[in-house]
């Protein structure tokens, strides 16, 4: 815990530090860092073929300031109803090797609006916060698959029957293509992990499976000359669960 506790407190110095040095380009006029904002409403929240915060629009804000091949950000998605989970996820991310690869570090957290709850616990046995380590392939020109792996490694995992987390697991190959105008996404995801028929794993399995499979469509549409507006539909089947959603949505 003591060592889980210096690495947050070394990424929080990273982060300040990067903030810093930021703010002292832009003082000089040589910044060439970027800050976005952003908010997507969406007709319900889907997340690696899981359906979360209910069958009820979700809103879900971005703010990331990036540079070079650094991010920090915060995403977040909240149920129109209200009663729903809703969640808050701070990330730091880095792209490398002429942008084919990017590592990302999130910290997913889970407030409930019905009940108190403190941001700041972070004991093992405690925590609602979950932190998750990943590496993707982005693909290239003449390699045109992406490849996602992404671990939990500390917080509210699934546990095993000694109270260790299990380490839960997902990997997703995806492709992305062009028809015309609409930008084509296709994925396949598996949860990696088996944690036995007494343990209902992170994802809902108790064994590895196909959690996760379908196509995104997306496109801007022209509003005016000085606005378009992005939309996206999301057919997504989870063939463990026997699930299937029809997801769409738009970001201002």
């Amino acid at each position: 815990m003591k060592r889980f506790k210096q690495f947050l407190v070394t990424i929080c110095l990273l982060s300040i530090l990067f903030l810093a040095e930021s703010k002292v380009y832009a003082q000089t006029k040589e910044c060439n860092a970027d800050l976005k904002i952003s908010s997507s409403i969406m007709s319900r929240y889907v997340w690696r073929g899981l359906q979360l915060g209910g069958a009820y629009p979700s809103i879900q804000p971005t703010m990331e300031f990036s540079k070079g091949g650094l991010a920090i950000g915060a995403w977040g998605a909240f149920s129109t109803n209200g009663l729903q989970s809703q969640e808050i996820d701070l990330y730091a991310s880095y792209t490398f090797a002429k942008e084919m690869f990017t590592f990302t570090l999130t910290d997913y957290f889970f407030p409930g609006d019905t009940v108190d709850y403190n941001y700041f616990v972070y004991e093992k046995d405690a925590t609602s916060h979950l932190f998750e380590a990943s590496l993707k392939f982005n693909g290239t020109e003449k390699i045109p698959f992406t490849l996602l792996l992404a671990t939990n490694i500390y917080g509210a995992d699934t546990k095993k029957l000694n109270g260790d987390n299990t380490f839960s697991s997902y990997i997703e190959l995806g492709y992305e293509t062009k028809i015309k105008e609409v930008e084509l996404s296709c994925f396949l995801g598996s949860a990696l992990n088996a944690p036995g028929d007494d343990i209902t794993g992170f994802y809902g399995n108790t064994k590895t499976g196909i959690i996760n499979l379908g196509v995104t469509a997306a496109k801007e549409i022209q509003i005016s000359d000085k606005f378009s507006l992005p939309i996206s539909s999301s057919l997504i089947f989870n063939p463990y669960a026997k699930k299937i959603f029809f997801v769409f949505g738009f970001t201002l």
